[in-house]
């Protein structure tokens, strides 16, 4: 038997390689992992930070990972963080993947939302996405993993409704999907996972919710990520979906 695919999809300011320690954790449970980069993104933090990748929008990006997740004959599991955290609801809302993961997803709405900076000097960095860490911490996390962000995108995302970023939330057929925020994330709020969460509340379809207390929007590269990691693969394996 092949084993499950699992699709990560990462967000805004962060490198594909941010998903290393998940790729090996999940392989670990016999997953095959998959952390494919958006579309002309260099190989390396260096290389992006030397060289930003293609100026793309959420409709080449979705795309992308919508022809990525086709591609397997069996239909993967899609983790996603932030902006990637969207893309994978807008996904199993169209019937794609087996489940769904989106960790402090981009709402769909950014009415009241201030415009995001294309690039994150370490000190923003450590106010927007890591202020739960210490200043030490936070200086490696942007160091490692930290590029820029494509100015396209950005505007798409702070320019009310795209139609990529709709997702389907009364979608019975759709697989499950489970919701993660931290509370005190300070770029996308604990209320505004909530609030994604409460619209899926009129569908038949699995929907879960799990808050975590102290965290911040880096939990999936921060010394906590494994915490986030391990109850993804609890989740999954309460609802029958293992390697």
């Amino acid at each position: 038997m092949n084993p499950t695919p699992v699709v990560f999809i990462h967000g805004v300011w962060l490198h594909a390689l941010s998903w290393a320690p998940w790729d090996e954790r999940f392989s670990s449970f016999g997953f095959a992992v998959y952390a494919p980069g958006w579309p002309g993104e260099p190989a390396t933090v260096a290389e992006a930070r030397q060289r930003p990748g293609a100026e793309v929008g959420l409709d080449a990006l979705t795309e992308h990972y919508a022809d990525i997740v086709r591609s397997f004959d069996t239909p993967p599991v899609i983790v996603g963080h932030s902006v990637g955290g969207l893309i994978a609801q807008h996904l199993l809302g169209t019937n794609l993947g087996r489940a769904a993961v989106a960790i402090a997803p981009v709402p769909a709405d950014p009415v009241g939302r201030e415009p995001w900076p294309e690039s994150l000097d370490a000190g923003l960095f450590h106010r927007l996405l890591a202020n739960t860490v210490t200043a030490e911490e936070s200086a490696r996390l942007h160091e490692t993993h930290v590029v820029p962000a494509p100015s396209r995108l950005l505007t798409e995302l702070g320019g009310g409704a795209h139609p990529r970023a709709a997702v389907d939330a009364g979608n019975a057929a759709r697989g499950p999907l489970l919701l993660i925020s931290g509370q005190e994330d300070r770029l996308v709020p604990d209320a505004a996972t909530r609030a994604v969460y409460k619209l899926y509340g009129d569908s038949t379809a699995v929907s879960s919710l799990k808050q975590f207390p102290d965290r911040a929007h880096s939990l999936v590269v921060d010394s906590g990520w494994r915490e986030v990691a391990d109850y993804v693969l609890l989740w999954l394996a309460e609802r029958g979906i293992r390697a």
